[in-house]
């Protein structure tokens, strides 16, 4: 607002300023004329300024009440909206507890409703079964005119109450019976079961000892002929070890005459042992050696005879 006024003001100024120098410029004047047009054209200024500064205030005042007013009602409006939607919520509260009322007095009718026909149905059927009790006691009639036969006839009795009792101790006993004649039956089905799982169990079981001493007799059998085999070839081995051994004593018998013929000595630091056959043998081939390179020489000297004999002729 500051500046619209400094914008007014200058305006004002302005017009008033080109209207002194449009005066100027017409009439020249003198000097304490100009002065007084200017105090007058600032005087007239200032009651201008002072006019629009008070139209000012009266408009800004006008303004700020109408600001005032404006923000009032704004909030009346503000508060007759809350009251307005306090309203409607509690109206919509009031008509879903009025639905919901509603409903659950349709429900308590419908459930009424229901019951009065569970009701009906009941009655039927106790009118029904009063129907059939009461064909049942005409039917039972002979029974009773039985049982009062029957007591005139049973001494032990006082009154049919007595009989009946008598009658139902008995019926108690018999079901009594035959229940436990039923859990008898059931007790044997299970021993029965029981037994013939016992015995299939054991033959399984005796089955399985059949199979396993059937292997176990296989084995043996197989055993057995292994130490057959390993008999015969131990046996085999044993007159092989003798053959062996005659062998063997044949050539310590012959490399111990062998020995004695190259005039091998027993005993003693130059003499073999008797049992050192391996030592014969080498003596022996010592020998042999010794007379086969004798035999060399001696074939050598005759053949060089020989040759001399040839030249000289």
């Amino acid at each position: 607002m500051s500046v619209e006024l400094e914008e007014c003001i200058r305006t004002v100024f302005e017009e008033h300023l080109s209207e002194s120098v449009r005066v100027q410029k017409e009439d020249v004047c003198s000097g304490v004329t100009r002065l007084l047009d200017k105090r007058r054209q600032i005087k007239h200024v200032d009651d201008v300024l002072r006019r629009q500064r008070q139209e000012f205030e009266v408009k800004r005042e006008s303004l700020r009440q109408r600001k005032e007013e404006v923000k009032k009602k704004e909030e009346n409006l503000k508060d007759s909206l809350l009251k307005f939607d306090k309203f409607l919520k509690e109206n919509d509260a009031k008509r879903a507890r009025g639905v919901k009322k509603a409903e659950s007095e349709r429900a308590v009718l419908r459930e009424r409703e229901r019951e009065l026909e569970r009701l009906h149905t009941h009655i039927a059927a106790l009118l029904v079964k009063k129907e059939k009790l009461q064909e049942r006691v005409e039917r039972f009639r002979v029974y009773c005119e039985f049982l009062h036969t029957a007591l005139k006839t049973a001494t032990e009795f006082e009154d049919v109450g007595q009989l009946v009792a008598r009658f139902e101790t008995l019926m108690s006993t018999r079901e009594h019976l035959l229940r436990r004649q039923s859990e008898v039956e059931r007790q044997r089905e299970r021993d029965s079961v029981e037994l013939r799982r016992c015995v299939s169990e054991q033959n399984s079981i005796l089955l399985q000892h059949n199979n396993t001493l059937s292997q176990l007799q296989t084995e043996l059998d197989d055993v057995l002929t292994h130490t057959l085999a390993q008999e015969s070839s131990w046996n085999h081995i044993q007159a092989a070890a003798v053959k062996e051994t005659h062998l063997l004593s044949q050539i310590k018998v012959v490399t111990l005459n062998l020995y004695h013929m190259t005039g091998g000595m027993m005993g003693g630091d130059e003499g073999v042992n008797v049992d050192d056959t391996v030592g014969q043998l080498d003596r022996i081939r010592m020998y042999i050696e010794d007379r086969t390179e004798i035999l060399s020489h001696l074939r050598s000297d005759r053949s060089s005879r020989s040759s001399r004999l040839t030249d000289g002729e």
